[in-house]
C-alpha cells in the first residue's frame, strides 16, 4: 500500500504544540521492558543490543533485575549476561555490546534468538520476558512456495486476482488505539504519555482522518470503558446520561465517516478491564457501553454493568451479545483470571474472543516516520492461551495514546474479506470470527498458511498426512530469513513447540487435537504470523 501525504492543514493540527494534559498513570503504572535487537550485525556479526526499563508514574526507585541471553539455533544457550539496575526515573535505557563471538571464535552463521528476562525486584508480577530473532553471518534462505500477493485495497503493485481456493482481499488495520473520549489524543509535540481522561485535543474524527491519510485500510478507536466519566475512578458528582452519550457519539462518528469514506473502515469499540490485577482486552462491535463504576447517587456510569474482574461473567455477556474480542498485550500472570487461574479458558470465551495481540510498538510513542524501535513481544502469552484451549489469530497493533495513529511502525493487522465484498463493519466482524488474520510488522508483506489447502483460521477433520504450508508474499522486495512452524495441543495447557524450519511441511500428526501456525522472519528482521489452523487428527 502507498503511504499517502498529509495535507499541510491536518499536518499542522496534528503538530501543534499545546501544554501537556496531566498525566494519568494510575492506568498504565506497571513495569514495561523491552529489548530492541537489531537483526543484521556488523561485519563480524557485532551489534549492540538495548534494553529499555519504564514504569509510568513509578511510585519509588527500584531495582530491575535483568538477565539477557543468547541462543543458538539448535535451542541452546551460548552466552548469558546479568545485572541490576537502579531505575529512579519512569525510563531507563541500558546498551548491552556483543562482540560476535562466542568464546574466542566468531560464531557460526545461523538464526540465533536473543531472550531478555527482566523483573522488578520485591515484585512477583512485574517480570517479564522478551524474545526476538537475530541473523548471524550468512544463513541460507529457506525455500519458499510460489505465491502471488492477495490484492489489496487499493490494488497492491503487480497483484492478481486472487485464485479460486483464496478469494480474499487483504485490508490493513490498526485494531488498538485511544482519542480523547479516554486517556489519548494528544498532540506528539505535548504527549508525554496517558492523559488525564477527556482533557486532550483530538477525538475519534481526527483519529479516523490521520489513519486514513497514513494508509491505513482500518483503526479501531477502543477506548478504556471506565474513562468515560472523566475519570480512572469513580467521579462522585458524574453524568450517567453524559457518559453513555459520549459512547454513543463515538459510534456514530464511526458510522458517518465509514460513510463518507468508502473502503476504509473506522470501528469505535472499547477496551474493557484494567491492567492491575485484570487485563485489557478490546470489544468491536458492542453498541453498549459496559462498566462498574457508579456516581455518588449509586448510579451506573454505563450502559450495562460488567464488574470489574469479572472476565467470565463478560465472557458469557459478549456471547450472548454476539461481540467479538481481542485479548491485549497480555501478561503470562496476573491476567484475564478465572477462578484464580491466568489466562484462564472459558467456552463462552472462547466463542467470544478471536484475536490476541502478539507484538505491539510503544503505546506512547511519538513517532511520525513508522520507525519505532520500542515493541514488546507477546508469542508466549497467546500461545498459553491457545494451549488453554482458545481460538485466536495473532494481531499487531499499536496502542496509540498520542495523536500519530498507525505512523509510530509499519506494523499492522492484515484482515482478509471476501472478494467483492465491501469493507463494513459486518464484513469485518466476520472475518474475524473466521480467523482469517495475519500479523505482520511489514506492511508490506502477507502471510497466508494452509493445511492440506484449507486456510489459515480453519477447524477440520483429517486422516493421514497433513500437508502445512507458509505462503509468504512482498510488495518491497523483502525475502525471508526464517521460517517456524508451530505446533500446540489446545487444551493441554503445556507449550507450543517448533515442529518445523521449512516452509512447506508433510507429516502425520498423532491421533487428537492440534493446532499450527506459521511464524516468518525476513531479512530486516520483520516478523509475520499466521492465524493458525486447528486439526481433529482421526
Amino acid at each position: 500500500m502507498k503511504t499517502a501525504l498529509l495535507s499541510p492543514l491536518f499536518s499542522a493540527l496534528m503538530l501543534a504544540a499545546c501544554a501537556p494534559a496531566a498525566a494519568a498513570p494510575s492506568e498504565h503504572r506497571e513495569f514495561d521492558a523491552t529489548l530492541y535487537a537489531p537483526f543484521q550485525g556488523g561485519a563480524q556479526a557485532q551489534r549492540s543490543f538495548t534494553l529499555q526499563f519504564d514504569y509510568p508514574g513509578l511510585p519509588r526507585a527500584g531495582v530491575v533485575d535483568w538477565r539477557v541471553e543468547l541462543v543458538r539455533p539448535d535451542g541452546r544457550v551460548a552466552l548469558r549476561w546479568r545485572g541490576e539496575t537502579l531505575l529512579e526515573g519512569e525510563s531507563l535505557s541500558v546498551p548491552l555490546a556483543w562482540s560476535g563471538r562466542i568464546g574466542r571464535r566468531v560464531a557460526p552463521p545461523g538464526i540465533y534468538r536473543v531472550r531478555l528476562h527482566a523483573s522488578l525486584r520485591g515484585d512477583a508480577h512485574q517480570a517479564l520476558s522478551q524474545s526476538w530473532e537475530i541473523a548471524v553471518g550468512a544463513p541460507p534462505a529457506p525455500a519458499m512456495p510460489r505465491f502471488q500477493a492477495l490484492p489489496g485495497a487499493a490494488g497492491a503493485p503487480g497483484a492478481a486476482p486472487a485464485p479460486a481456493t483464496l478469494p480474499y482481499t487483504v485490508y490493513l488495520g490498526n485494531l488498538h488505539s485511544q482519542t480523547n473520549h479516554s486517556d489519548g489524543g494528544a498532540a506528539v509535540t505535548a504527549c508525554k504519555g496517558a492523559q488525564d481522561p477527556l482533557s486532550a485535543p483530538f477525538g475519534p474524527d481526527a483519529a479516523f482522518d490521520f489513519a486514513r491519510r497514513q494508509g491505513l485500510d482500518i483503526l479501531a478507536a477502543s477506548e478504556h470503558n471506565h474513562m468515560y466519566d472523566g475519570s480512572e475512578g469513580s467521579a462522585p458528582e458524574a453524568d450517567p446520561a453524559r457518559a453513555k452519550a459520549l459512547y454513543q457519539s463515538g459510534l456514530a462518528s464511526a458510522e458517518a465517516f465509514s460513510k463518507a469514506y468508502p473502503g476504509f473502515l473506522a470501528v469505535y469499540g472499547m477496551e474493557w478491564g484494567v491492567i492491575n490485577n485484570g487485563g485489557h482486552l478490546n470489544i468491536f462491535n458492542s453498541r453498549e457501553l459496559l462498566g462498574w463504576e457508579k456516581n455518588a447517587k449509586g448510579e451506573l456510569l454505563a450502559d450495562t454493568l460488567s464488574p470489574r474482574g469479572d472476565y467470565a461473567a463478560l465472557y458469557t455477556l459478549m456471547r450472548e451479545r454476539g461481540w467479538v474480542g481481542q485479548f491485549n498485550h497480555p501478561a503470562l500472570a496476573g491476567q484475564f483470571q478465572v477462578n484464580g487461574v491466568p489466562l484462564a479458558y472459558t467456552r463462552d470465551g472462547d466463542e467470544a474472543m478471536v484475536l490476541c495481540e502478539v507484538m505491539n510498538t510503544s503505546a506512547f510513542s511519538t513517532n511520525l516516520s513508522e520507525s519505532e524501535t520500542r515493541r514488546s513481544n507477546f508469542e508466549a502469552a497467546c500461545n498459553k492461551l491457545l494451549e488453554a484451549g482458545y481460538h485466536l489469530a495473532f494481531s499487531t497493533n499499536q496502542d496509540n495514546h498520542c495523536a500519530n495513529w498507525g505512523a509510530s511502525s509499519a506494523n499492522r493487522t492484515g484482515v482478509l474479506i471476501a472478494q467483492g465484498a465491501p469493507l463494513t463493519m459486518d464484513s469485518f466482524v466476520e472475518a474475524l470470527r473466521a480467523r482469517r488474520v495475519f500479523a505482520t510488522m511489514d506492511k508490506h508483506s502477507q502471510l497466508v498458511f494452509t493445511a492440506n489447502g484449507r486456510m489459515m483460521g480453519e477447524r477440520l477433520r483429517n486422516r493421514g498426512p497433513l500437508t502445512l504450508a507458509a505462503h509468504f508474499a512482498s510488495a518491497a522486495g523483502r525475502s525471508v530469513a526464517a521460517v517456524a512452524i508451530m505446533e500446540g495441543v489446545p487444551g493441554r495447557n503445556g507449550e507450543v513447540s517448533r515442529l518445523s524450519e521449512t516452509a512447506t511441511t508433510t507429516y502425520t500428526p498423532a491421533p487428537g487435537e492440534h493446532f499450527y501456525y506459521a511464524r516468518i522472519t525476513q531479512d530486516d528482521g520483520g516478523v509475520l504470523w499466521s492465524a493458525p489452523v486447528w486439526v481433529t487428527q482421526e
